[in-house]
C-alpha cells in the first residue's frame, strides 16, 4: 500500500458522505409535498420493519398533499402510526382506503427549526468527513511506522488528505447554505 492508494481510498469515502448528506437534505421539507418526505418512514409489517415505499403507493396529486395507499388495506393503521411516529410534522387523515397527508405551509418558527435541523445534519456529516480524514491519516502514519514510505511522502500525503477534507467540507457547507436559503425563502 502506498500514499497514493490511501488518497485514492479516501476520496470515494468522502464522496459517499456527500451523497448521504444530499439524501438526508432531500428529506427535509420545504413546504412543498414530495414523495421523498416519506423515505425515512418504516412500518412494522408483520413484525418486520419495512420501508413505506415497499408496501404502499405514494403519490403527490397536489403541491400541498401526499397520498399513501397501502397495498394491504389491513395495514392502514400501522402505516398511519408509522407516519406519526416518524415525527415529520404531518397529520395523516385516513378514509378507510387511503391516507391523506396535507403538507401545511411553513411558518417562520417551523422554518427556523428546519434550518437548525439542516445545521445539525451538516455538522454530523462534517464529523463523518473528519473521521474519514482521521482514518486516512492513521493509515499514512502506519505506513511511515512500518518504513514503507519516507517522512516526506507521509507529509505530502497528510497535506493531500487535508486538501481533500477542506474541499469536501466546503461542499457540505455550500449544500447546507443552499438548503437553508431554500427553506427560509417564502
Amino acid at each position: 500500500m502506498s500514499v497514493q492508494d490511501v488518497i485514492k481510498d479516501t476520496k470515494p469515502k468522502m464522496e459517499a458522505v456527500i451523497e448521504d448528506f444530499k439524501r438526508k437534505l432531500s428529506n427535509v421539507r420545504t413546504g412543498r409535498a414530495t414523495v421523498g418526505l416519506l423515505d425515512a418512514v418504516h412500518v412494522d409489517y408483520y413484525g418486520t420493519s419495512t420501508p413505506l415505499q415497499q408496501m404502499a403507493s405514494v403519490a403527490v396529486p397536489e403541491p400541498q398533499l401526499i397520498t399513501v395507499q397501502p397495498w394491504d388495506i389491513s395495514q392502514l393503521g400501522a402505516v398511519e402510526k408509522a407516519i406519526i411516529a416518524a415525527n415529520l410534522g404531518l397529520n395523516p387523515s385516513n378514509d378507510g382506503k387511503l391516507i391523506r397527508l396535507p403538507v401545511p405551509p411553513l411558518n417562520e418558527e417551523r422554518r427556523k427549526q428546519l434550518a437548525k435541523q439542516v445545521h445539525e445534519i451538516a455538522e454530523d456529516h462534517r464529523v463523518a468527513v473528519r473521521n474519514v480524514r482521521h482514518a486516512s491519516n492513521d493509515s499514512l502514519k502506519k505506513l511511515l511506522k512500518d518504513k514503507l514510505v519516507s517522512e516526506d511522502d507521509e507529509r505530502s500525503g497528510l497535506e493531500e488528505v487535508q486538501k481533500l477534507t477542506n474541499s469536501f467540507i466546503t461542499k457540505l457547507d455550500e449544500l447546507a447554505k443552499n438548503k437553508e436559503h431554500e427553506i427560509m425563502s417564502v
